[in-house]
């Protein structure tokens, strides 16, 4: 029996499972409170926030791990119950690698109603980083995953105890606020994240508004640059008349309140839209730790720094206090700014919303996690790898461009997991795992939709005993049976990850590149 198999599963993550009984023979095992469906209605773009000091935080934390300043920090920290995290997640980030999940919330508790409009209580999140921390720790990705990417969620704990069902796509930004609390829901987003990059995140970290208007004082201000002298209607397109002045065209310092406006702009540059908006606050998060390193390292700039970083964040358990967040934040410290690199998923537009590109989007998940810098070369520092017994190795396969959703069709806990993990790392593209409707398969089962039969025969190559059986529809769907149950766990032999076209790779900015530069998509 495998450690997997020793783990209680939490509630399977449910893409559309495959009907083999009537429209409500679909599985559901308990009751769920009702969620909103993955709907299409624009919400205010006033309502839009911001992500960004969550990687400042990360980064100002590395400069303050001085003396005794750590001991006036523990009591700020908050951190978020990790309950609600799935048990069917990735496999650990291997070596001395990171992968860090970045989360700005836009809660209207406390200071943080003095700072944004609208009255609503519930925490959101509009902007995503998922920060990759290379094992040499000398390099490092951030990648920015667009609020309105259409994406599988998968189950989720809800604040009475019961856990969501999969909502298939959805708004990737939805997920923070299942639960509709004024804390939002880290966990959730973190489920959303893994399940969508084959990637474990390893820590989460959430910044709120005041915090981040805080750090952007205790450091000076931030420079930043604007394409264009910037009105009060530009903040807020409902106003009748052009109004003030806010920000003149070219380059100048913003601080506070003027720093969150800043970062939070839609209007008035480029198309207009949030991808534009992700690439002026990419440049505002590298000219944010490039102003950290610039002000030094005295006790009396690091201790407001640290305070207004600490007071900011909600983190998971595994950095819950101040010791645990410096040690981590020390670890950053020797990253130089070249060698820090921002970039959004591969996307298109869909309609009003965004669709992420395939196989770009899964060669991108797979570059990370096979700690491969943008450009395809290895860091070389896989150091501390867990041993393990020899174990067969399974055929190898590529599955790029190949989307499957994977089902437990046994009573064998973990084992669409223990599948899923398989596929990943053949580069297929996982939609989703769940518990199938009927759980006493013998033989494992490859549904094949219209068109689709060369591309579940691709499939079948991992499960040789498979059968292939036609289906309706577009989609394929692993049923594993108890053939793949008593199959001893394997070593799948990883696949090169595919070279990331030039549309990825251009598009990447390091930290050190001009504030003027590069500003806004369209």
């Amino acid at each position: 029996m495998t450690a997997e198999h020793q783990i209680p599963d939490a509630p399977a993550q449910r893409p559309p499972a495959p009907d083999r009984t009537s429209p409500q023979g679909r599985g559901r095992r308990r009751k769920h409170p009702a969620e909103p469906s993955g709907s299409r209605r624009r919400r205010p773009r006033s309502r839009k926030k911001l992500f960004l000091a969550a990687t400042a935080a990360v980064i100002v934390l590395a400069v303050a791990a001085g003396g005794a300043v750590y001991l006036r920090l523990s009591g700020n920290i908050n951190t978020f119950d990790d309950k609600g995290l799935s048990h069917h997640r990735p496999q650990e980030t291997p070596g001395d690698a990171q992968n860090i999940l970045l989360i700005g919330s836009d809660s209207r508790s406390g200071d943080n109603a003095k700072l944004g409009g609208g009255k609503d209580p519930v925490g959101r999140s509009d902007t995503t980083i998922l920060l990759h921390i290379y094992a040499d720790h000398r390099h490092a990705v951030g990648v920015s995953i667009p609020r309105d990417s259409l994406v599988d969620i998968p189950p989720c704990l809800l604040p009475d105890g019961t856990w969501s069902q999969t909502r298939t796509n959805a708004m990737f930004n939805s997920a923070f606020t299942l639960g509709s609390t004024a804390a939002g829901n880290p966990a959730c987003t973190q489920n959303t994240v893994e399940a969508l990059t084959g990637l474990r995140v390893d820590h989460t970290v959430v910044v709120n508004f005041a915090g981040f208007a805080a750090m952007t004082e205790a450091v000076g201000g931030v420079p930043v640059c604007l394409p264009k002298d910037i009105h009060q209607k530009d903040l807020n397109p409902n106003r009748p008349t052009q109004g003030n002045l806010v920000y003149h065209k070219g380059e100048q310092k913003v601080s506070g309140k003027a720093a969150l406006d800043y970062v939070r702009l839609r209007h008035g540059i480029g198309d207009g839209s949030d991808i534009g908006r992700t690439k002026r606050q990419q440049a505002f998060i590298s000219s944010l730790i490039g102003q950290v390193k610039k002000e030094g390292f005295s006790p009396t700039t690091l201790l407001p720094l640290a305070n207004a970083a600490t007071k900011s964040l909600t983190v998971d358990p595994g950095l819950g206090s101040a010791g645990k967040l410096l040690s981590f934040a020390m670890s950053l410290k020797n990253i130089d700014l070249a060698d820090i690199q921002f970039l959004t998923v591969p996307w298109q537009y869909s309609g009003a919303r965004i669709a992420l590109v395939h196989p770009d989007a899964d060669n991108l998940w797979t570059t990370l996690k096979e700690d491969r810098t943008l450009d395809g070369k290895p860091t070389g520092q896989h150091t501390k790898q867990k041993k393990a017994s020899p174990a067969p190795t399974v055929s190898t396969v590529s599955g790029a461009g190949i989307t499957v959703a994977v089902y437990n069709g046994t009573t064998t806990r973990g084992l669409a997991a223990r599948a899923a993990d398989l596929l990943r790392a053949q580069q297929f593209t996982v939609s989703g795992t769940a518990t199938s409707s009927t759980q006493s398969h013998t033989t494992t089962v490859i549904e094949y939709g219209n068109g689709l039969r060369k591309q579940a025969q691709n499939l079948a190559t991992l499960f040789p005993h498979a059968e292939l059986q036609p289906i309706p529809g577009n989609q394929i769907n692993l049923i594993t049976g108890q053939d793949y149950a008593n199959t001893p766990t394997t070593s799948p032999a990883p696949v090169a990850p595919a070279e990331l076209p030039s549309t990825v790779t251009a598009q990447a900015r390091p930290a050190n590149r001009s504030i003027c530069s590069d500003l806004s998509y369209g």
